[in-house]
């Protein structure tokens, strides 16, 4: 959607971040001999991706091996088989694939750094259909003790493992943009009691975590900076404000670019109420804000699919944009300060939702005019839609 001035205060932000992902298969670690000796310890004073790099962990590249077979111009095959060797970010959305942690850790050498998505709140993406979770809202004790403690046992059982954490996409942000919303509404309060019980948690050594929100399209509106600084602070405080919070992901399963100007949407008739035309503008936005507020305001950002611009009819676009590309790969070398690294937190290739439209969980962005079609169900992977990724990719592979 494109969002309106008129409507800032109450934004209908669509769920822009990547749905439950596939059943839990067996997967060989293959560096497994390369583990740390000791126990890690990461300071969340500094960026820890200068030293540690993203993983390429084995479910995505399990995924990419078996997609490059399918693909029979064998130049393609070749680009789209170096997308395996790119560090990316694992997603545990749900109580069952919990178990892909264990095997993700043990593929994991001391050089890495093991990246995962704390991503199964009660009520999940309580303004879209695509990405809906398994836990209802009321059920927080449940999401406390069947998802959350178990991951915590099990980083603690692997103290010799470096991790990143990226907690809860798209559930903060609704609470600033959704609130008319009457699911929203409904999740408010498992969302922020979750989150900072995720964040009190997990708040570990060798664990360092940087909680959602959104990106430049949705709470860079002037109207939504500060109320979403605010919100993040509060669950950041609401933890005890833990030390191991290095601060904000942003544009994750995004499109936004990084540093395009003029911005993408910068000649809507609403630009003027949006500064943040980009997710650089955004984060050096936003940084201060949270400075602010309390709480630490480094970021990493998602550029993973953002590397063609100017597909989206609106800002709000975010199911499966047709013409996507793959993006710059993670780094920790972004050009500011503010931002530690570039990362791929999206699993590229994975649908973002169904464009059957009798679909139980079919949201009406899956089938827009700017939307790939067909897609199949959130999580499923899409050949077609992968294999334009690596066409499209810029760089290109």
């Amino acid at each position: 959607m494109k969002y309106q001035y008129s409507a800032l205060l109450a934004l209908a932000a669509s769920a822009i971040a990547a749905p439950p992902s596939p059943p839990v298969q067996q997967v060989a670690p293959r560096k497994a001999a390369a583990a740390c000796t000791s126990a890690v310890t990461l300071d969340a004073s500094t960026n820890v991706f200068k030293t540690h790099k993203l993983h390429a962990h084995p479910f995505y590249r399990q995924e990419v091996e078996a997609a490059v077979k399918a693909i029979s111009d064998p130049s393609l095959a070749a680009s789209a088989a170096k997308v395996a060797d790119v560090g990316s970010f694992l997603w545990i959305d749900s109580i069952e694939n919990i178990a892909k942690v264990a095997p993700a850790i043990a593929d994991t050498p001391c050089t890495d750094i093991l990246g995962l998505v704390i991503y199964d709140l009660p009520g999940r993406d309580c303004a879209a259909k695509a990405s809906n979770g398994e836990l209802k809202v009321g059920e927080l004790d449940k999401y406390k003790t069947q998802y959350i403690d178990p991951i915590v046992k099990l980083l603690k059982a692997n103290p010799n493992t470096a991790f990143a954490l990226l907690i809860e996409p798209d559930s903060l942000p609704n609470l600033v943009t959704n609130s008319d919303k009457e699911a929203c509404k409904n999740s408010a309060s498992g969302y922020r009691d979750g989150v900072a019980y995720a964040l009190k948690n997990l708040n570990l050594p060798n664990v360092v975590m940087y909680i959602d929100a959104g990106h430049g399209g949705w709470l860079g509106w002037d109207a939504n900076l500060q109320p979403g600084a605010d919100e993040l602070a509060k669950a950041y405080k609401a933890a005890g404000s833990p030390k191991q919070v290095r601060g904000i992901a942003t544009n994750t399963a995004g499109w936004n670019a990084w540093d395009q100007s003029p911005g993408e949407f910068s000649s809507s008739s609403d630009a003027k109420y949006n500064k943040c035309q980009n997710e650089k503008i955004y984060v050096d936005t936003f940084a201060p804000l949270l400075k602010s507020a309390g709480m630490p305001s480094h970021a990493i950002v998602d550029t993973g699919r953002n590397g063609v611009t100017g597909l989206r009819k609106e800002w709000g676009d975010w199911c499966n944009v047709k013409g996507a590309g793959f993006g710059v790969r993670p780094t920790a070398d972004t050009g500011d300060e503010l931002v530690d690294a570039f990362v791929w937190s999206k699993p590229g290739g994975e649908s973002d939702g169904t464009s059957d439209s009798s679909a139980t969980r079919y949201d009406s962005f899956c089938g827009k005019d700017d939307a790939f079609i067909p897609s199949p169900e959130a999580g499923t992977w899409n050949q077609a839609y992968f294999e334009a990724l690596v066409a499209n990719a810029k760089p290109s592979f």
